[in-house]
């Protein structure tokens, strides 16, 4: 039988040379002869050299100084940081006494009257089961106050990602200015946020607002700028041809054209919304996240899923009803037409005003099902039979602390033990093999500014979790992805499971791991793991099942068996959905791995805690930028470029 494989020609030196990437090392090789001995006999090996590094503190402590000084009486604060701080608390607190004015059989009715109305009675349904599980938690003032901030902060980040978008979508100028901005937010873990924002406004639902609008704003620009330089030509076209204006032809042609895009971003906004409303705890904001802070704060596991639970059910329920929205653009109501509409309308009203009259606002102290005292009773139970002594696999303690011994430690000090010029090499050579120059100097100068900034030891701790957790992941991501995508049965059957862990914020996700294993360094990779692989099972997924079919039936009528055409067909056409599934592991990992700082995971983690806990916002401050750097860092050496794409370099 025939097969498809045939010898390659070999390759002497001069063929050698003509691949861009040989190229690539051979000129880095070259300039590393030249630039390593010099930097070495000025400044030694090993650590980043104390004659680089620029003290920051003290500066960064005076300027917090001042602010803090200043902020009730310098103009800068009292006629604009303080006017939007007083805005952002009236309409928190105004939404957040309508919620309440209208009662919990109010807002029940008119979230699944919303649903109903976009897609149909199961999700309206739904949505009327999650809000009555937050109730029977008792959790529904918490819920209350989340979804309070969260409106706010989502109409905010609306209104300003359109604006940005519509300016780049309008403009080339403004699109190549804001495109690296929006690069640049986009690798950055929410944790980076809290600090800039608690350092101008505080602690408290202010800074919680604005961290979240500055998180939540940058997908709905980059979508509504998409949208719009995506627009059908020919229709333009048309519509100027008939004499109409730049406005008309943006309000009654390019927008309409936009509008999936446009919903798409709002979706995705509300999503980062709340993931963030939830972390923004930290800061002073209240609600759902505030409760689980305080219970891992206090490692009670109970509480800490009793209130874990209605952030999963109101972000599904979130997720799901602007999804259908946006299926259904341009189609009727999914169900009642516009009759059905105003009873079902004038059904909530009558629900909300019979709560008042009934004095039932209030959701009831005995309706409220207790389950954070038999959870915990199952930890302790899980404590003392699975955390560790169980025969041949032992427990999960004994599976975290074999995790950090043999692969954490090792990692750890290896990158530690690495001369510093080294790293900066293998940085460049990563980034220039993959992309161009440009990313090559952008990562080399982000890992630099790390060590610069006095925090090279804990930023390769922290970067060691995250290879370590990107390791695991990619494994079985792709090994999960490959399966899925062979076979239709298990792509169906992980399609849901994996919509709802995308949808979950990254807060939740401590919750399971601190129940199983514990607080460490495991325990935040473990996490890291959980959040990070539904993105990548599914980019996997999408890409093979997005290779040509004639290639494989070309592969195919040449004898080649299923192994064959997934390693020498599949693969390499998805070659670049493989990549980006690296990219959106990193970039995901990197946020939780932060995140897991509160549950022990040290390094800079724990240095933006200890900053936002203790009032040293230069501590936090730094090691937030540090984190900015290592994210930036990480997405360049993944990402390959357009312009690589377009060479095939």
């Amino acid at each position: 039988m025939a097969t498809i494989t045939a010898n390659p020609p070999r390759l002497g030196l001069p063929g050698l040379l003509k691949r861009p990437a040989v190229r690539k090392l051979l000129l880095l090789a070259l300039a590393a002869a030249i630039l390593v001995p010099l930097a070495d006999a000025r400044w030694a090996s090993g650590t980043w050299p104390g004659a680089l590094t620029v003290d920051l503190s003290e500066p960064l402590a005076k300027a917090s100084d001042w602010i803090i000084d200043n902020r009730d009486s310098h103009p800068l604060f009292l006629y604009f940081f303080g006017h939007v701080s007083n805005v952002v608390v009236i309409a928190v607190r105004a939404v957040y006494l309508t919620l309440l004015a209208i009662g919990w059989a109010g807002v029940t009715a008119l979230g699944a009257l919303v649903a109903w109305r976009v897609a149909g009675l199961k999700l309206a349904l739904g949505t009327a089961a999650a809000f009555l599980a937050c109730g029977l938690l008792g959790m529904w003032v918490p819920t209350m106050q989340t979804l309070a901030l969260m409106v706010v902060a989502v109409l905010a980040s609306v209104v300003v990602g359109a604006l940005l978008g519509l300016a780049a979508g309008l403009s080339d100028r403004m699109d190549r200015a804001l495109r690296p901005v929006l690069d640049t937010m986009q690798v950055m873990p929410a944790f980076a946020y809290l600090l800039p924002v608690v350092l101008v406004f505080g602690i408290g639902v202010p800074a919680a607002v604005l961290a979240t609008v500055i998180y939540a704003a940058p997908p709905m620009a980059r979508l509504t700028s998409l949208g719009l330089r995506g627009a059908d030509k020919e229709v333009l076209e048309a519509v100027a041809s008939l004499g109409s204006t730049a406005r008309q032809r943006l309000l009654t042609a390019r927008i309409p054209l936009a509008r999936k895009e446009l919903l798409l971003g709002v979706n995705q906004t509300i999503m980062m919304s709340l993931s963030m409303a939830v972390i923004a705890a930290v800061i002073g904001a209240g609600g759902l996240g505030d409760r689980v802070y305080q219970a891992l704060a206090s490692v009670d596991i109970g509480a800490a899923l009793a209130a874990g639970i209605p952030i999963v059910l109101l972000a599904v329920v979130l997720d799901r009803v602007t999804g259908a929205a946006g299926d259904r653009l341009g189609a009727e109501p999914a169900s009642g037409g516009r009759l059905g509409g105003l009873l079902a309308l004038a059904g909530v009203v009558a629900v909300a005003v019979a709560g008042r009259l009934a004095g039932r606002l209030d959701w009831s102290d005995a309706w409220i099902v207790n389950i954070a005292e038999p959870v915990n009773r199952a930890v302790d139970w899980m404590t003392a039979h699975l955390y560790s002594g169980v025969p041949v696999i032992g427990g999960t303690a004994d599976w975290a602390g074999h995790f950090t011994t043999w692969v954490l430690d090792p990692v750890r000090d290896g990158l530690q033990g690495l001369p510093w010029w080294s790293l900066l090499l293998i940085v460049a050579a990563l980034a220039w093999v993959i992309g161009t120059w440009r990313t090559a100097l952008t990562a080399v100068l982000a890992m630099a500014a790390i060590g610069v900034l006095g925090v090279w030891k804990p930023s390769l701790d922290t970067l060691s979790q995250v290879l370590a957790a990107v390791a695991v992941t990619l494994v079985v991501g792709f090994a999960v992805g490959i399966a899925a995508a062979r076979s239709d049965r298990l792509e169906r059957a992980l399609r849901p499971v994996l919509d709802v862990f995308q949808t979950m914020p990254q807060f939740v996700y401590l919750i399971p791991v601190v129940a199983l294993f514990g607080v460490g360094r495991a325990p935040a990779v473990a996490a890291a793991i959980v959040y990070a692989l539904p993105a990548v099972v599914r980019i996997t997924t999408q890409g093979l099942r997005q290779v040509d079919p004639a290639a494989l039936e070309a592969s195919g009528s040449l004898g080649a068996t299923s192994w064959q055409q997934l390693r020498q067909v599949q693969l390499p056409l998805a070659r670049p959905a493989l990549l980006l599934a690296v990219n959106q592991g990193l970039v995901l990992v990197l946020a939780v791995v932060v995140i897991g700082g509160l549950v022990g995971g040290g390094a800079l983690g724990y240095d933006v805690v200890f900053g936002l806990a203790q009032g040293d916002l230069a501590t936090g401050l730094v090691a937030g930028v540090a984190i900015v750097c290592l994210g930036l860092m990480l997405d360049r050496v993944t990402q390959p470029t357009e312009r690589r794409a377009k060479k095939g370099a």
